[in-house]
């Protein structure tokens, strides 16, 4: 498989934010592999960032974020959710895109089992919900992006449009329009917030 070089993601967090959309990220759990297309990102950058984990500096929790670029930064949210993230930037300098929406392609029915429920447009619209489906967990904290077990594939569709909204889910930044998306793909988060045009 072509997976995306680590070098790729050795630059500014926006950037590579929109650059995911499209790209495909597949998870090798047994015998099977989940394939699914990004369909939404969120951009953090390091401490002129107010809603990034790494906005006072470095700590324990947040040290994968100053690493090396293309790894996983994944954390516990509010003691319930695992969030993805891909670390984005050079060494030493902190910044990350979450993951927050894909588009299922196949090995819906093993999606499905880890998810609990049967509506396709329900399994991964949303960063917590794709964790889930996709079983994604602490594990792969710092875990390098180019592996079957869980990477980001060099390929994907380029014949859409991109939108971007302020980032949803936080209480400082908000105003920051680094959250971006296929405008009008149906595996979108339900937050159409603002669309720039």
């Amino acid at each position: 498989m072509n997976y995306l070089a680590l070098d790729y993601f050795a630059c500014d967090s926006i950037d590579v934010a929109r650059s995911l959309l499209g790209k495909t990220l597949i998870r090798k759990l047994g015998n099977e592999s989940i394939r699914c297309r990004i369909v939404e990102t969120e951009a953090y950058r390091g401490e002129n960032d107010p809603a990034s984990h790494a906005a006072r500096g470095q700590t324990k929790r947040n040290s994968v974020m100053f690493g090396p670029p293309g790894h996983a930064y994944v954390y516990f949210n509010y003691g319930m959710h695992h969030l993805l993230n891909v670390v984005t930037e050079v060494v030493g300098v902190a910044g990350a895109v979450l993951i927050r929406a894909l588009e299922p392609l196949d090995s819906l029915g093993l999606m499905r089992h880890n998810r609990g429920i049967d509506d396709i447009h329900q399994l991964t619209s949303g960063p917590a919900k794709l964790t889930q489906a996709l079983a994604i967990n602490m594990d792969f904290n710092g875990k390098a992006l180019n592996t079957p077990i869980l990477g980001l594939l060099d390929d994907g569709d380029t014949g859409f449009h991109v939108s971007s909204s302020e980032r949803v889910g936080i209480s400082v930044g908000q105003e920051k329009k680094w959250r971006f998306f296929i405008k009008g793909n149906q595996f979108v988060s339900g937050q159409y917030i603002k669309e720039k045009p």
